[in-house]
């Protein structure tokens, strides 16, 4: 089976792109590298020492995508904008990649009657918890233009199979994938300031960074600081093959795609710490406005339909992304 994976030269989409090579998927990355690089796929070839094809675009270009997907029989969907703070600067930008560049997606994948996706959602759309964990039945509600863009795509994949019960769609919502392939090859590269924690953790162990701001430490949790739900890159990456596989029958299904636990801001600075032998520092600051104590998922669905559960724990993260932080200490920058 021939696969398009759009922004598959990203953080996540690279990691996908090696488990689907090794499940004997044929494999084709659209991407306009706007926050990725080639390099990263050059690694994933190296990797499973497999090629794989490749085509520059970007999602909104439904010339471009017309050509990549002629011959693939599905996609997967990674490709957008990803930053919380960014979509409240910058909401237009994140309107018109995200909404427009999917919309652009599936007229294109309609009119070559290619029906089979996997769309890269997010925890987000939760919004704040209105009970633990959350489950796939939880009111969507998002705070933030991000999180939004990612709800609407979702209400269009919903209408779209309703007018057309022939599409199969999986809808992941992911927590926070974290972690590296085992290699060290392919890792998370962030531009610029790192937006989550591990790769901020990762750039302080290595002496990029002075300290890590934890925002917080009154809260009603074990240790005072936010819980959150971290998966394995790689768990994550499966998930996307399991869902893949899962698509033999007209659906339009949400999964959760989490570890159903979480662990707290100073759990994984000390996992890390342990795991790197080096000290992080950290310097409590005031909460952030929007914060919430705790957020981590219910994955029983994502057992159930998939077969999927994380293989990894914090320990095990910690290792791999510290790996590919030692072997490229500037990321993917050579």
């Amino acid at each position: 089976m021939k696969i398009l994976v759009t922004g598959g030269a990203g953080y996540i989409g690279s990691h996908s792109c090696v488990e689907l090579q090794n499940a004997g998927f044929d494999v084709v990355v659209y991407d306009n590298f706007s926050n990725s690089t080639f390099e990263s796929l050059k690694r994933v070839m190296q990797i499973t020492g497999k090629q794989l094809s490749f085509i520059s675009g970007d999602v909104r270009d439904e010339v471009a995508l017309e050509k990549a997907l002629i011959g693939c029989d599905a996609v997967i969907h990674f490709a957008g904008l990803k930053a919380v703070g960014e979509s409240v600067e910058k909401p237009l930008a994140y309107y018109d990649n995200n909404v427009h560049g999917t919309l652009c997606l599936l007229r294109v994948m309609q009119k070559l009657n290619i029906k089979k996706l996997v769309f890269s959602s997010s925890a987000t759309v939760y919004g704040d918890p209105e009970f633990l964990p959350f489950t796939e039945n939880h009111p969507l509600r998002t705070t933030n233009p991000y999180g939004q863009t990612k709800l609407v795509i979702e209400e269009i994949l919903r209408d779209l199979f309703r007018s057309d019960p022939t599409w199969q769609i999986m809808i992941l919502r992911y927590f926070n994938p974290v972690g590296a392939h085992e290699s060290g090859l392919i890792g998370e590269d962030p531009q610029g300031i790192p937006n989550n924690l591990m790769p901020y953790i990762a750039q302080v162990a290595i002496g990029r960074r002075e300290c890590v701001n934890v925002f917080g430490n009154d809260y009603p949790t074990r240790d005072g600081t936010g819980v959150r739900d971290y998966l394995h890159v790689v768990d994550l990456a499966l998930g996307h093959v399991k869902a893949l596989q899962a698509l033999n029958k007209p659906q339009c299904t949400a999964i959760n795609l989490g570890a159903g636990k979480g662990y707290s801001v100073l759990e994984v600075i000390n996992a890390f710490s342990k795991v790197s032998g080096k000290e992080i520092p950290f310097e409590v600051m005031p909460r952030r406005a929007g914060d919430i104590a705790e957020f981590y998922s219910d994955p029983t669905l994502a057992q159930k339909l998939l077969g999927w559960e994380v293989e990894y724990d914090l320990d095990k993260i910690c290792e791999d992304m510290w790996r590919f932080q030692i072997k490229n200490p500037k990321g993917y920058v050579l």
